[in-house]
């Protein structure tokens, strides 16, 4: 694989088999199956004008029980992250690992030395003073939460920027480390907008931290950071309670099925805990590989996770989708 490389390339998995996209399966991709209801007519946006956000700003605020004075906007989750990177202009960050990829990519694009500490073997590890701490929480590509509490007190206590990624944490009923942001005075929060909502052609990151830290983040941002129409999409979406209710609750009842199915696989060595919308599995016996060339059969695409950091070719993250697609998966796995 590509050391940077993502699931959910539905294009070039569909030209592989010489089929439509809509007959392909992806449970590649951690993006919520269920999408909140939006009616929008396009004629009726002004595009013909500059965007304003104002309105989508309030919209993040209320959803996420702050203020519009600790968000900044961005063009997606891994351009708040890579724009982070260059704004702190630090020389050393940890990444408790495997992570997100472009947290390692951001490091190495930036001139930034970095640790990896591996979280299922040795999370306690020693962090250097005033380095970058990244946490995603819950985590990719396993999916489990950390209460990370003690975690945030003894990074503050050595001087580091702490950036934890919460993009996740909308699948859960966990409680976010917002609470922190003017205790921790270098506390970031990354959310991105696209995983729970549904809309990953939607671009919009968020940074969350103290209003120092976000007026500081403002001198250095583009002024047009989304499109109109990505703004228009966002304010309608959040406005979705009902979706807001339902989907927590569809995606649980889902995951537990997905878990029977994969817990009933004769190759599945381990199953990871997961409190996200997917699991990371080990395999026994064979290889990634193998499954996904067996899966192309029934049209079915996995992620091959063998880039993240302290993983090989043995481990596939299989995300949580309808109970249809959930069923095609057993079947194909049945008959392996």
């Amino acid at each position: 694989m590509n050391d940077f490389s993502h699931g959910g390339n539905i294009e070039q998995f569909a030209k592989q088999l010489s089929c439509e996209e809509s007959n392909i399966i992806d449970l590649s991709s951690n993006i919520n199956f269920l999408k909140p209801q939006v009616n929008i007519n396009l004629n009726t946006i002004n595009i013909s004008t500059y965007p304003t956000y104002s309105k989508l700003y309030q919209a993040i605020a209320n959803n996420y029980n702050t203020t519009i004075d600790n968000i900044e906007l961005y063009n997606g989750g891994s351009s708040a992250i890579f724009e982070l990177f260059n704004h702190l202009n630090l020389n050393h960050c940890t990444i408790y690992s495997p992570a997100y990829l472009e947290y390692k990519k951001a490091a190495i694009t930036y001139n930034y030395e970095y640790d990896l500490i591996n979280r299922f073997t040795n999370i306690t590890r020693a962090v250097k003073e005033n380095s970058l701490v990244i946490f995603v929480n819950p985590s990719t590509p396993d999916g489990k939460f950390y209460n990370i509490e003690e975690y945030l007190e003894a990074w503050d206590k050595l001087g580091c920027t702490i950036l934890i990624d919460e993009s996740f944490l909308d699948f859960t009923n966990y409680k976010s480390v917002l609470q922190y942001v003017n205790k921790y005075k270098k506390l970031y929060i990354l959310k991105s907008m696209t995983k729970y909502y549904s809309c990953a052609g939607i671009r919009c990151g968020v940074i969350i931290s103290n209003s120092t830290n976000i007026q500081k983040l403002r001198q250095t941002t583009a002024q047009w950071k989304l499109s109109t129409l990505d703004s228009h999409y966002l304010v309608e979406a959040l406005e979705d309670n009902l979706f807001k209710k339902t989907s927590k609750a569809i995606n649980i009842k889902n995951n537990q099925y997905l878990y029977k199915v994969l817990s009933n696989f004769k190759y599945t060595h381990k199953i990871y805990q997961s409190d996200a919308n997917f699991y990371l599995i080990k395999l026994k016996n064979i290889n990634v590989q193998l499954l996904q060339e067996h899966l192309k059969k029934y049209k079915i695409m996995i992620r091959d996770c063998s880039n993240f950091d302290f993983l090989d070719y043995t481990y596939t993250r299989i995300a949580v989708k309808d109970i249809k697609s959930i069923y095609l998966l057993k079947e194909a796995l049945d008959n392996f």
